[in-house]
């Protein structure tokens, strides 16, 4: 087994010996699954400035990707593009003036306004669904011992 998720049966006449799943040279690279283009399809034109912050963070979402979804090379390279992208954007929606800001109020005369910011670090996290989308972040398993399979 490799990295505690098991990805093929264990033969025990063997030893212990994992097989990956096949991947191909779109999924082994270390590239972004996504570019500033696809960014900005799927939410507005960026300025120079932002496209230059958009591509280092579509890489590290990608890292984030890998290091966080064990079974990501088994997702399509849509999914993928869509997930990175949607990392991206929340980062992206924080400004420098609110840096871990958690709560503003704000009030004038009889009037007043209230809000908290989702991400005011701008950090990048995937959401559950997207871990879903991703394979998961590990699935539960169980080891039989007397049949020597993974259930």
């Amino acid at each position: 087994m490799t990295d505690g998720y098991p990805q093929a049966q264990v033969p025990l006449s063997t030893g212990i010996s994992a097989t990956r799943p096949s991947s191909d040279a779109s999924t082994c690279d270390d590239g972004p699954f996504a570019t500033v283009d696809d960014l900005e399809a799927r939410w507005h034109a960026l300025t120079s400035e932002e496209q230059k912050r958009a591509e280092r963070l579509l890489a590290d979402a990608s890292d984030l990707i890998r290091a966080s979804c064990p079974n990501w090379a088994r997702a399509t390279p849509l999914t993928r593009e869509r997930v990175a992208c949607a990392i991206v954007k929340r980062a992206m929606l924080a400004s420098d003036d609110i840096a871990g800001v958690t709560q503003h109020s704000q009030t004038a005369g009889s009037y007043s306004e209230s809000f908290s910011y989702s991400n005011p670090d701008g950090d990048l996290y995937l959401t559950r669904s997207e871990k879903e989308s991703l394979g998961g972040d590990g699935v539960a398993w169980a080891y039989d011992p007397a049949v020597g399979t993974v259930t």
